[in-house]
Parts: C-alpha cells; sequence; structure tokens
C-alpha cells in the first residue's frame, strides 16, 4: 500500500450525485480531468481490465474477432449516411491542418462496414462478426454522474453480417446470449426491454438496463410479462366513438383560465356537466414545439392531448429524430400570431375553422393527437381568444387532425400495450443496447458480396453494444455501503487486503510472511504497510472494497489473526499458523 498510486479522500466530491461516482473518485479509482472525461488510475484500471476479459471471453465465444478502429475519423462516410448532421451538436468535430473535415468517433457503424467492404466480396466469408472495445467521445451537454454519462467512454461494439434474414436472426440470437452472459458474470440486476433504435436506426432492438432507482431511463412492465423502455411503448388507437348525441360545440367565457386546473374549477361552476363533473382528462391542451430538423428547416408541431397527461420529453425526441424539439418561445408566438398561448385550440392550428366564414390561417401548424383522441371524442379545449374555451368540440365531427404521435408520459397503471395488465414503473441505467439494422449502412456504403448465383446481394447487419466504463460504474453502484465500495470477488482489484494494525516486527513479519505465502499460490494481495494508524487503515479497507480483509494485529499475540469478509460485515478469528489455507478456503480456492 505504501507503494500503491492511490490516493484516498475524507470528503465527496463537490460534483458527486450518485454512490458510485462518490466512491470511485474518494477511494482513488478514477480522477476527474475535465466535465465528462476521468482519468483511470492503477486500481480503477484493474476492474476495468477484469470487465472488459469477461466480455472478451464471452463474444470470442460466439465466433467473433476482436480488431480495433480509429477514434479520429473522416467525415465523408458520415456524411454519406447522413449523421454527419443528425448527430448535431452531440458530435465532436475538427478540421487537420490541412482543412478535411474529422470527427471523433460516438459509434462506428460506417466504419466497420467499409473495413468488411474492403476486404469480404463473396457469401463463403459469411457470416462475421467483428468486435473492438474503445474510447467513444460524444459532447453531452450536462455530463454527469461521473462514468455513468461522460463525454469521453469505452464500449464494445460488435457487427455482425450476414447474407440473409435468416443469418441476421441467428446473429442477433447469438449476441443477445452472449450479452446474458456477460451481465450474469458482472453480478448486475438487469432486465431486457423493448427499445428505440434511435439515430442508429434499424428495426429490432432491446436494452439490457441495470434496475437502478438512480438510474436515467424509465422503464415498464406488465405482469404478463411485457417489457419496455418507455421511449418504445407505443400505445394503440383508442376505440373510436359514438358521437351522434353528443351536444354541438358551445363556447364559454373563462377569465383567468390559462392552466387545466383553473379551467375544470371554472368548467365545474360556470356550466356544469349534466352526467358528472369535468375532470382533466376532459380537456383537450395543445402543447407547441418548433422542429428543427438536420438541413436547418424549422416547423412548427403542435400536440393534443388530455389535460391529465404531460408530453414525455425523452418519447417526443424519439418521435420527432433526426429533428430536434424545443418548446415554443414567445418569439415564436409572435411569429403566429393565431395561436393564443394558453387558449390554443385545434381551429387555429391549420386545419380549419370553428368559425365559419373565417380563413384557414397562411402560416398553419402541424397538429398531431395523442392515441386517446379519436374520432366520435369530444373535448373542453381552448377557443383561439384570451378568456374563452369551447365545450363538446368533437374530433371527426369538429375538427380533423393531421394525424397522431404518441409522446404522452406512461404513467402507472396504464394498460400495457400487448393487454397483458397494468404498467409498473421502473428505473434502470442502459448497460447494452442491440440492434437488428438490416442495409441502411450496408445501401448506404456499398458493401454487397456474392451470392452462390453469382447475384450481388446487400450484406444485413446487426450492431451491438456494451458500456464497458459504464458497467464499472454500474457495479460499484450495486455494491457499496455507507463506508465505501464492496467488489464482487470476480471483479476486486485485490482478492486480499492485509492491515498490519500495529508496530513491532512481529506483526510486521507474520503480515509479509502471510502476503508472500498467497502471493505464492496465485492469490492478488494488497498489504498495508503504511505507517498510518489501525483506525486510518480500517477506514481506507472499507473505502477501497476488498473482498477480505485480513488484520494482523493484538490477536497475535493469542496465536491468531482476524479474517473479515468486507460484505456482510463478517469476522472470526483463525490460528496464524493456518491462516493460509483459512483464507484460501474464505476466497473460495480452499
Amino acid at each position: 500500500m505504501s507503494k500503491l498510486f492511490v490516493h484516498t479522500l475524507r470528503e465527496d466530491p463537490a460534483d458527486a450525485e450518485l454512490p458510485s461516482h462518490r466512491w470511485l473518485v474518494r477511494a482513488g479509482y478514477i480522477r476527474r480531468a475535465a466535465p465528462g472525461v476521468y482519468s483511470w488510475l492503477p486500481l480503477g484500471l484493474a476492474v476495468f481490465h477484469k470487465v472488459s476479459a469477461i466480455i472478451r471471453e464471452e463474444m470470442n465465444a460466439i465466433g467473433a474477432q476482436e480488431v480495433l478502429l480509429p477514434a479520429l475519423l473522416p467525415r465523408e462516410p458520415y456524411e454519406t449516411t447522413n449523421r454527419w448532421s443528425e448527430y448535431g451538436d452531440n458530435l465532436f468535430r475538427l478540421v487537420d491542418r490541412k482543412g478535411a473535415d474529422m470527427l471523433l468517433g460516438p459509434t462506428h457503424e460506417e466504419i466497420f462496414t467499409l473495413v468488411v467492404k474492403d476486404q469480404v466480396k463473396s457469401y463463403k466469408d459469411l457470416p462475421l462478426s467483428l468486435y473492438q472495445i474503445q474510447t467513444k467521445y460524444r459532447d453531452e451537454v450536462r455530463p454527469r454522474a461521473g462514468l455513468l454519462r461522460g463525454r469521453e467512454f469505452v464500449m464494445k461494439d460488435s457487427y455482425s453480417f450476414d447474407l440473409d434474414k435468416a443469418g441476421l436472426d441467428a446473429s442477433y440470437l447469438a449476441h443477445r446470449e452472449a450479452y446474458i452472459r456477460i451481465f450474469d458474470r458482472l453480478g448486475i440486476d438487469y432486465v431486457i426491454v423493448q427499445a428505440n433504435a434511435g439515430a442508429m436506426g434499424g428495426s429490432a432492438s432491446e436494452e439490457f438496463l441495470a434496475v437502478s432507482d438512480n438510474g436515467e431511463d424509465t422503464f415498464v412492465r406488465s405482469p404478463g410479462g411485457y417489457e419496455a423502455n418507455v421511449e418504445a411503448v407505443n400505445r394503440p388507437l383508442a376505440p373510436e366513438v359514438d358521437a351522434s348525441r353528443v351536444p354541438l360545440p358551445v363556447f364559454h367565457p373563462t377569465p383567468g383560465a390559462a392552466t387545466i386546473e383553473t379551467l375544470v374549477d371554472q368548467a365545474n361552476q360556470l356550466f356544469p356537466r349534466s352526467d358528472r363533473g369535468w375532470r382533466a382528462s376532459d380537456t383537450l391542451k395543445n402543447v407547441v414545439f418548433k422542429l428543427t430538423h438536420p438541413d436547418g428547416r424549422t416547423e412548427a408541431l403542435a400536440i393534443g392531448l388530455p389535460g391529465d397527461r404531460q408530453v414525455d420529453e425523452k418519447r417526443l425526441e424519439v418521435a420527432v429524430a433526426p429533428a430536434v424539439a424545443e418548446a415554443f418561445t414567445e418569439d415564436d408566438f409572435a411569429a403566429h400570431p393565431q395561436l393564443v398561448k394558453g387558449y390554443i385550440g385545434p381551429g387555429a392550428l391549420g386545419i380549419g375553422s370553428l368559425h365559419e366564414g373565417v380563413e384557414t390561417p397562411a402560416n398553419a401548424v402541424r397538429y398531431l393527437v395523442d392515441p386517446d383522441v379519436v374520432n366520435g371524442t369530444s373535448w373542453l379545449t381552448g377557443a383561439d381568444e384570451y378568456d374563452k374555451h369551447v365545450a363538446w368540440l368533437t374530433m371527426g365531427r369538429d375538427f380533423t387532425p393531421d394525424g397522431h404521435i404518441d409522446v404522452a408520459e406512461i404513467r402507472e397503471g396504464d394498460m400495457a400495450p400487448d393487454g397483458s395488465g397494468p404498467l409498473r414503473l421502473a428505473r434502470g441505467i442502459e448497460m447494452g443496447h442491440i440492434f437488428q439494422l438490416g442495409t441502411k449502412y450496408a445501401e448506404a456504403l456499398g458493401l454487397k458480396v456474392l451470392d452462390d448465383d453469382g447475384k450481388l446481394n446487400i450484406v444485413m447487419m446487426g450492431s451491438y453494444g456494451i458500456g464497458v466504463s459504464r458497467a464499472v460504474a454500474v457495479i460499484a453502484e450495486e455494491n457499496c455501503d455507507d463506508k465505501g465500495l464492496c467488489w464482487p470477488r470476480a471483479l476486486a482489484p485485490f482478492d486480499v487486503m492485509i492491515i498490519i494494525a500495529g508496530k513491532g516486527e512481529e506483526l510486521a513479519g507474520t503480515a509479509e510472511k502471510l502476503a508472500a505465502d498467497l502471493d505464492a499460490r496465485g492469490v492478488r494481495v494488497l498489504l498495508d504497510d503504511r505507517k498510518a494508524t489501525p483506525g486510518v487503515k480500517f477506514t481506507d479497507s472499507e473505502l477501497l472494497g476488498m473482498p477480505t480483509c485480513v488484520v494482523v494485529g493484538r490477536a497475535l499475540a493469542d496465536g491468531e489473526i482476524e479474517i473479515r469478509d468486507r460484505a456482510s460485515g463478517r469476522a472470526r478469528r483463525v490460528a496464524a499458523n493456518i491462516a493460509v489455507s483459512e483464507i484460501l478456503t474464505e476466497i473460495g480456492r480452499g
């Protein structure tokens, strides 16, 4: 320990929000170099290498071959697939001394495709799976949580290449099963959920999420086994309603009712319903966003949804990708004077007018509605005038939107899309993501092979990622307490930490001999030989989190040493002359 490059901290780092971030920094496993950028120190790198080794073993077991591609990449392939612009500000871009545009790779679909295109010409060379463990770069707006959301991070990304869809299905399944073995071996509590492919493109897509209350991802489960990331939940359209007996629209003054709550209160006082009271779910609120497309083009989009629901920003981001959505600003409203903030109704959204004889505005707004807003449903909504709303406005009779969009928040108790029961919400951390890319990248970049009939076929691709550096943080997050880290034995930097708890040659000599005997048997030992108090050493041993701690101290006077288990806190004394065999039994090597 006196020679190890590690310096523990007694205070939490100022920017630490999560336990993994706090303990990895305090225990000297990593150090912050810049926002979202971390240096790996010896202890952290040891854990990182053990995680990487498990991933390599399982990838090699399915026949995947390891390569290492550059992180500094040319613009042209990404321009060909449109991702040079689609990635937007998340891409680190630079210009070399000759004026050529370059980027730091956020992901490597294009480069893997070109490498295979250069080498593979025949169906006889397929199937093929290649992988790498390499650093990626994304210019996160708000890097946070240490290794969990950084601007520089390490991923294992692999890619499968097959002649047809059946081959792709087989490669996808092989990677899926390998991922299950990897996360089982890492000891992570995880779920596999349906996911959205996002900027990656492709069809089939699943995420491996570590279950964590501190996770940024929300996923849903149903009693019948439905599991999905909320971004991938696709709610079916509600059944259409017979509106033949719904009253015609009636306009009502609603002074100051610019929120759903005040509107419902006023409606129940000023124009009550005969069947029951007005509810927030009876109101149709229209939220307006500005979409900015990769080519710089902008458009206004209004989303109509029941007043008891909110637009989920992540679901919206996925739904409008690669465009970027921003809430309307005061300047945007000024450019669309037909939109009366707080009182927006379908009549002002470019789909006709509630008032006979009024022409459709020239600056119409695209209007999409929630799956619960279907033909025959009637609503209390804005009348496009200050302090005025309209009741009994019925879709299909009084207004027709441009289409549907499913971006409302998913709530506890919502019915699963497959009808398998009410949904329960949970939080998770994305650990892995697997995609069936199909021909998207192969077609764009001309990756074709000759089949057995001598015809050129576009290659089918799959993409499979694991966050390696993120895995270290997740394991730390799941294996810590209020004193520090508690590494699983298979991933700990050292198997045993030996503490010399006192002064004197007998204590030091016994501890050093014990360390040497264990080392000779292949046990990785960290000997705390520092000239520090026992209290400091015990505190650091709990902070560092080695699974077994051996204390050579006062008990040696009775011919004994103490063996402590970090996770359970259990301690026992054993005779010093049989300590090696007892320790080997303790760590599962007896």
